[in-house]
This record gives C-alpha cells, structure tokens and sequence, in this order.
C-alpha cells in the first residue's frame, strides 16, 4: 500500500452544506506538487466528521455557507481530533461574520472548547513565515470587491493546544478564492493558493 505524507481529506457533515469549492482541493494538491516534495495522495479523501477514521488524517477541511449543527458523534470526533494534534481548516464561505456559518460555527466551538477558546491569531504567526512569507493572511477578490460584509478581515482565529494552531479558522473564503481549474494559475501576476501551502506545512509541522 502506498505511504502519504498528505491527503487531503474534506469533513462531510450532516448539517449545512459541505460540498462546496469543489475543484480548490485539486488546486491546492497542484501547488504542493509545484513547490514541495511531500509524497501526496493526488485524490480528495471525503470522511464524514462521525466517521472515526477523519482521526487519522493529517489534514481537514471544513467549509460551508449555512448553519452548523453537530451531532454527538460530530462533536466528540471534532474535539477528539483537535485536542489530540489533528489540524482543521475552517473556511466560512460567506466571507463574513455575522452569517449562519460564522455564528453557529463559533456557538458550536464555545459549546466544545469554551468561550475563550477561539482566538485572533497575530500576524506574525509562524503560519505567516513556515514556507512563503505573508504579513498577515492574504485578502481575496471577495473581500475586494465588496462580498459579504464588505469588510478585508485582517486576522485570522485559531484554536491552539500545546503551543499549535490546532484548528483554523477563516471569514475569508478561501475555498472560493481556490475554486479554479489548476492550469488557470498561469494568468494570474501572484499564485493565489501559495498560502494554502503555508497552511498545510503549517499542519504537517512545519
């Protein structure tokens, strides 16, 4: 059988909408193989959040546009996986803050970790340095042209154990930043999904 150093493994959930951006796991496998010499799995691995075998991945995505509601099953895999080491990639989809997916999302982190648990992480985290180097998170075109709340939400959040960010947490909707066919990066000045990297080395321990 094979051995991966990375797969990348999207969370279904019984809640909300979890099939979205459909082609950014494409993209992001793309830029790994571009700039990186991890061993990858070039197939999206789908595992429902109840599933226990999300446990043994080294990398989750979670995204959507409407409401989070766990099942018991969800929420004890959620924090099973993040307090033993796993890493989540949170994206709301909606780029805002005030959204079903914003609010019922963090009400769901308060009920697991607590109130305090979800916070701002600064910009010169080591996120921003481990591979290519940001001042911050990166704004996308949603943000720029006015989407959502019509704000650039300049910070990231994080829940951290051990001293890691465990999950991440992002308003920005980088999942529909990403959402193009691989061979289009050719046009753009600035390979948008260079952060995805930072984020998955990130994970990995970088």
């Amino acid at each position: 059988m094979a051995t991966y150093d990375f797969y990348f493994t999207r969370l279904m959930y019984e809640s909300g909408d979890w099939d979205v951006d459909i082609r950014t796991p494409s993209n992001v496998l793309n830029s790994l193989v571009e700039y990186t010499t991890l061993r990858l799995d070039p197939a999206e691995r789908m595992v429902a959040l109840s599933d226990p075998k999300m446990l043994q991945a080294p990398f989750c995505y979670f995204a959507g546009h409407k409401l989070v509601q766990f099942t018991p099953a969800e929420r004890r895999n959620l924090e099973r996986y993040v307090r033993g080491g796993g890493f989540i990639f949170v994206d709301d989809c909606n780029h805002d803050i005030d959204g079903l997916f914003a609010k019922s999302f963090e009400a769901e982190m308060t009920r697991i970790f607590g109130a305090s648990a979800l916070k701002k992480i600064p910009n010169t985290h080591p996120l921003y340095s481990c591979f290519f180097k940001f001042d911050g998170p990166p704004t996308t075109s949603g943000e720029l042209n006015g989407w959502g709340d019509d704000l650039v939400h300049e910070y990231l959040k994080a829940i951290e154990f051990g001293g890691r960010v465990r999950l991440l947490y992002s308003n920005k909707d980088y999942g529909c930043e990403w959402d193009y066919d691989f061979r289009n990066k050719r046009f753009l000045a600035v390979d948008n999904t260079r952060f995805a990297v930072n984020i998955i080395q990130y994970a990995l321990g970088a």
